[in-house]
């Protein structure tokens, strides 16, 4: 057990030390993965609250089966009820949406106007609720394959623009993130190897006396690591800092600006899943670079 104290102080005090030597570069180094992370997280949130927006619009659009002649809505409604991903159904009399019809029109002898046009012309509607935005369409198609629905309509044009709107932006926050990964790996890659470069004279006396390299390098990698860790602390920081700042903004402002923070916000599990994917990213960026640079000295 003290041998292995003994290691750990080592190692903890070795990599301190390469740290204090970075300079400069440590900075430069944490400032690039701070940067990936924090975009990184910005895009995570973004893609949750979209996913969010088209399942509360997908749950709120409506899509209406209009009935043929003589079929009543309630001898439906059941059957309707019972299509998956159906979490309401409600049933409109041609009576109801007469009566409504004419109130909007801004008549007010109903009866008159119903004799005019010798009866009412309309049919009985079923309103049809869907749990997601992705299922309104294979609801759709079942309504029409029903016996007694004459004609089902739905606007799915805002549901499939926010679709690709979400898809596109998880392609360009891939591609920006994959070329900042890059960018940062290669700036630890160059800091590990100016910190190596400066002990290189320690190093060989330790591979004099019989260290290994794991034993040599580690130290080195561990400060990648470093590197990773704090640039997702500070990512982490910056992000919570700007969410709690617009949520006490929106508090003062129009009901809508609240309706967008509200949005924004992450709930518990989702603050932790954010929190371990920066700290995650940042850590395989760090140790990715780190390793990269020991590579070439450990194969002399």
């Amino acid at each position: 057990m003290f041998s292995f104290f003994t290691q750990l102080d080592y190692l903890l005090r070795e990599t301190l030390l390469g740290l204090r030597r970075g300079g400069w570069m440590n900075w430069a180094a944490i400032s690039t993965i701070t940067v990936l992370l924090f975009l990184f997280g910005i895009s995570l949130q973004s893609t949750w609250q979209l996913e969010r927006l088209l399942n509360q619009f997908g749950s709120q659009l409506e899509v209406s089966a209009y009935l043929q002649s003589g079929v009543q809505a309630s001898e439906l409604q059941a059957t309707v009820s019972a299509i998956p991903n159906v979490v309401d159904v409600t049933a409109v009399t041609k009576e109801e949406a007469w009566a409504k019809l004419v109130q909007d029109l801004g008549v007010s002898d109903i009866t008159g106007a119903t004799a005019q046009l010798k009866g009412n012309p309309l049919v009985d509607e079923l309103k049809v609720k869907a749990r997601d935005s992705e299922a309104v369409p294979a609801i759709a198609e079942q309504l029409e394959q029903l016996e007694g629905v004459d004609e089902v309509r739905y606007i799915d044009e805002a549901v499939t623009r926010l679709a690709q709107l979400n898809e596109g932006l998880r392609w360009t926050s891939a591609i920006v993130i994959a070329i900042l990964s890059l960018t940062a790996t290669a700036v630890i890659t160059t800091t590990i190897r100016l910190i190596v470069l400066a002990r290189r004279r320690e190093i060989e006396v330790m591979q004099l006396v019989g260290a290994t390299r794991l034993w040599i390098y580690l130290p080195f990698i561990l400060q990648g690591a470093a590197f990773g860790i704090a640039g997702a602390t500070v990512a982490w920081g910056l992000l919570f800092t700007i969410q709690t700042f617009l949520t006490e903004m929106a508090e003062q402002q129009a009901d809508f600006i609240q309706f967008l923070a509200e949005g924004l916000s992450l709930n518990p599990q989702q603050m932790i899943v954010l929190a371990t994917a920066l700290l995650g990213l940042g850590t395989l960026v760090g140790l990715m670079g780190s390793l990269l640079a020991v590579r070439k000295f450990s194969l002399r």
